[in-house]
């Protein structure tokens, strides 16, 4: 069995990480290099920054924040906002990232995913998606969002979960907007379809408040990670409080 990974999120808003819920009013949480040594010497397998402005104010991602963190850190970490072109990508990766996180682009120019897949590998290819909850006719479906939450676009998350696999993702970061902060838990059911889709990891995003939550994502809805912020920010869980609890209920992790 592959050992499920415990990722903290960083958002990043103008050089400094902040959390909000439902991707509005933010607030500020810390430094992002700090909070990533942090979290390296409590045992996250893994870090994710997304600057969450970059793709509204149409600009280029945080390299000199990435530059900074691969400069301390020693675990793999994706970086994701304002990746808009195979340049861009190529600029985080050369800097220091693992990987790289589309989202906007990808729906917008779908191609950009095979681009970066092919010339860096798919392993390098991590596609978020952003999805909220909309009802129709008595069943639950989940509209795909770009632009950090703010434009609805006709796409099904899980039609575009697949779609996304086959153009080249390694990894899908499945956020639920409806969950996202409110720490009432993931979105199993959105996960759940998600994992079911795909033959590529999913990485649970959004919701995570209590111990509990992070078993729920892996056993029901099938996520290979688990990735939070606000809790892991204001310390209400440690990184080893987590993986202690999926351990004792019988999930594999690292230690």
């Amino acid at each position: 069995m592959v050992a499920k990974r415990v990722i903290p999120c960083l958002d990043v808003d103008k050089g400094r990480v902040v959390k909000g819920v439902s991707f509005r009013d933010l607030r500020g949480a810390g430094d992002p290099v700090e909070l990533a040594a942090r979290y390296v010497q409590e045992g996250a397998d893994e870090l994710v920054f997304l600057d969450v402005s970059a793709s509204v104010e149409g600009r280029r991602a945080i390299v000199e924040v990435v530059r900074r963190v691969a400069e301390e850190i020693d675990i793999p970490f994706t970086v994701g906002g304002g990746v808009r072109t195979l340049e861009d990508a190529e600029a985080l990766l050369r800097n220091g990232a693992d990987k790289v996180s589309v989202n906007t682009m990808a729906v917008e120019k779908p191609e950009l995913i095979s681009k970066i897949a092919r010339r860096y590998g798919d392993q390098c290819v991590v596609v978020a998606i952003d999805a909220a909850r909309e009802h129709s006719s008595g069943d639950s479906l989940f509209r795909v969002y770009t632009h950090s939450g703010t434009r609805p676009t006709k796409l099904d998350a899980v039609e575009w979960a697949r779609r996304a696999a086959e153009l080249g993702a390694g990894e899908l970061l499945v956020t639920s907007i409806d969950r996202d902060g409110r720490q009432q838990g993931y979105d199993v059911e959105l996960l759940s379809r998600i994992s079911k889709s795909v033959s590529v990891p999913v990485i649970a995003s959004g919701g995570a408040g209590a111990l509990e939550d992070f078993y729920a994502a892996i056993s029901a809805g099938g996520a290979d990670a688990v990735l939070a912020a606000s809790v892991f920010h204001y310390r209400t869980f440690s990184i080893k409080q987590v993986k202690e609890h999926l351990m004792s209920r019988g999930i594999e992790v690292r230690l």
